[in-house]
């Protein structure tokens, strides 16, 4: 005899959601499941349980999640709640700043700014207008974009308008069934929760999301975001002029003088995002020939040719390649579907065919190129402004997140240019004081920190550009380039073991595990150190409450590095391998290179196998 799951609770709760729900079609699914499942309907009472069983928690500095109804969807409701949460505690914070200012009379006459954006994903138009609805009714002052654009875009408004919150509606590079909401705090907000000025116009840190998230869940349980007419008619638009400012700071990144070459042929795909357009547009402008791959350059939010619109997918490249062969193009680079994130492929002639560059190997491209460079924007560097604390004879650092390869620092050691490490995300290296360039492995960049917080994949494809384009000029392919880096500093080789669980609540037993049995080694090669990143700073770093987090490092006697940490968003366990290998130096022949190549290669097979035993 089947279980009756519908307990007066979970009654109640979908009662009160149809009630408080303003979209029309996912009130109508929930009112339909629950007639089901009252009258005995054991499919649609497992469904009101699995909808109604929690409620969605701010993640990777927001929500993301697929779309439909429910407290553990995205849908209109739990924007207007997660809105709701944000500006009162938002206000909260402001009015406790404002009480301690030196004069919180002057404080007081200064407007409150949200600065709101959106992607072509389903319904990301709605859930930006229900976002604005709620701050404009509050009385903030709303600027909210007219059409869909990049995060990129987004970020730098926030630092534009000196904005308290920015939001961005965005899923990025997941699935098209799914949806998202990224929160950025600046102005005022920002400097009261971070008083050093390091988070102006970057996403949300511990303990900040921890707190909002927390407000939300007690709207929710004394009176929801009550349902009301959406009316954005007073709100500010940001239109074309905010995207031309953005596009004319793009293009003053470039080095017209040193870098002057323009011979490049670059074929681009949007990956059906909001980045084709300006990409484009800003390539052509620098002087480069650009082919857009047709099938992916206009927004679709069904993504018809990328399932997963992820440029690191296996085959999510497949059109742009094919397209590369038919032009005979020099380079391929790709954007996410929110235009935050850049990959390129290139053509390599040892091996006659296209390959897709991994994050690693774009960051010491770009790392070596701007060590070369300097600073893109040096007169920011060096004059200190509301938004940047560094003192005015300030020395540029490079950054990586911890799970990125160390080629980037080894590279800055040889040259004698500070660098810094950061826990995984954007939202961390947004923070690195100093900060020229920064990236992640996983494909993200950003090369303007000084107007943009968070990784940009359409100024770094201008400056990637630029770069390809002056070693094409002196013979040097990216794959030669690569080599050079490596007799500089090198040969570092990266790759994941990845350990699926059944559901997120498995998440922790697996690096619990590890702290109960440490490996003494790893692949033949002795543990010389390790680091428990709940109880560990990073080198270099403080250990704070924020910064804590369930990671683990092993270092070998061998120099291979081992990183297990939970996915923050999925039910799986990530293991970030890195084997190293030594070269003798500058003059480093292709030959010997190729063979330390080999070597860190097979290396990196031994540590994949022993850790895929250890994690078992």
């Amino acid at each position: 005899m089947e279980q009756n799951i519908m307990t007066e609770k979970l009654i109640a709760d979908v009662r009160r959601w149809i009630n408080d729900d303003p979209d029309a079609a996912t009130r109508t699914a929930v009112e339909q499941l629950l007639q089901r499942a009252e009258d005995s309907d054991a499919a649609a009472q497992d469904e009101l349980q699995r909808l109604f069983s929690g409620r969605l928690a701010f993640g990777t500095a927001g929500l993301r999640a697929e779309l439909g109804p429910g407290p553990l969807r995205m849908n209109r409701l739990v924007v207007r709640q997660t809105a709701a949460g944000m500006l009162s505690y938002a206000e909260e914070k402001l009015t406790q700043a404002r009480g301690q200012a030196d004069n919180p009379q002057d404080a007081l006459q200064g407007p409150r700014r949200i600065v709101i954006g959106f992607d072509a994903r389903h319904q990301s138009d709605e859930f930006a207008a229900d976002t604005a609805e709620i701050f404009s009714a509050a009385g903030w002052e709303v600027h909210l974009f007219d059409r869909p654009g990049p995060t990129p875009l987004l970020a730098r408004q926030v630092l534009v308008l000196d904005a308290e919150i920015g939001v961005m509606v965005t899923a990025s590079h997941n699935p098209p069934q799914d949806n998202g909401y990224k929160v950025y705090l600046g102005g005022e907000l920002s400097r009261f929760l971070e008083p050093d000025g390091l988070g102006v116009g970057a996403q949300i840190v511990p303990p900040v999301d921890r707190e909002i998230a927390a407000r939300i869940a007690e709207l929710v349980e004394s009176a929801d975001a009550r349902q009301a007419a959406q009316d954005t008619s007073g709100v500010h638009r940001i239109t074309d002029e905010a995207r031309r400012s953005y596009e004319a700071e793009a293009l003053e990144l470039l080095d017209t003088e040193t870098y002057p070459q323009r011979d490049l042929h670059v074929v681009y795909t949007a990956m059906h995002g909001v980045g084709g357009e300006m990409v484009a547009s800003l390539l052509r402008a620098a002087g480069f020939t650009v082919t857009p791959v047709a099938e992916q350059h206009k927004p679709d939010p069904d993504f018809p040719t990328a399932a997963f619109p992820n440029p690191e997918e296996p085959g999510a490249l497949d059109l742009a390649l094919k397209t590369a062969e038919a032009e005979d193009a020099d380079l391929v680079l790709a954007n996410d579907p929110d235009a935050d994130r850049l990959s390129a492929a290139v053509y390599d002639e040892r091996t006659e065919a296209w390959r897709q560059l991994s994050g690693d190997e774009i960051g010491a491209l770009l790392g070596r190129h701007l060590l070369e460079r300097g600073p893109l924007r040096p007169q920011v560097l060096n004059s200190p402004t509301p938004t940047r604390t560094e003192a005015p004879d300030a020395a540029p650092v490079l950054a990586n997140s911890i799970v990125s390869s160390r080629l980037l620092e080894r590279l800055c050691q040889v040259r004698g240019i500070g660098h810094a490490a950061t826990l995984t995300g954007f939202k961390w290296l947004a923070r690195v004081q100093n900060m020229s360039f920064g990236y992640e492995e996983a494909i993200g960049f950003n090369v303007d920190p000084a107007h943009v917080k968070d990784k940009d994949g359409v100024s770094a494809a201008l400056i990637f550009a630029e770069m390809t384009a002056s070693l094409k000029a002196r013979g040097v392919s990216l794959i030669a380039a690569l080599d050079e880096i490596a007799a500089e500093a090198g040969v570092f080789v990266t790759g994941q073991v990845t350990i699926r669980v059944s559901d997120l609540s498995e998440l922790g037993k697996v690096t619990a595990a590890l702290r109960t049995e440490p490996p003494l080694e790893i692949a033949g090669s002795s543990v010389v150190q390790s680091l428990d990143l709940t109880q560990d700073p990073l080198p270099g770093s403080e250990l704070s409450e924020a910064t804590k987090t369930d990671a683990l490092i092993y270092l070998t006697e061998a120099g291979d590095r081992v990183i297990v940490r939970p996915s923050g968003t999925e039910p799986k366990v990530k293991c970030y391998l890195e084997a190293v290998a030594d070269t003798p130096g500058l003059d480093a022949s292709t030959e010997v290179i190729t063979e330390a190549r080999a070597k860190a290669s097979h290396r990196l097979d031994e540590l994949r196998k022993s850790m895929e035993s250890i994690l078992g």
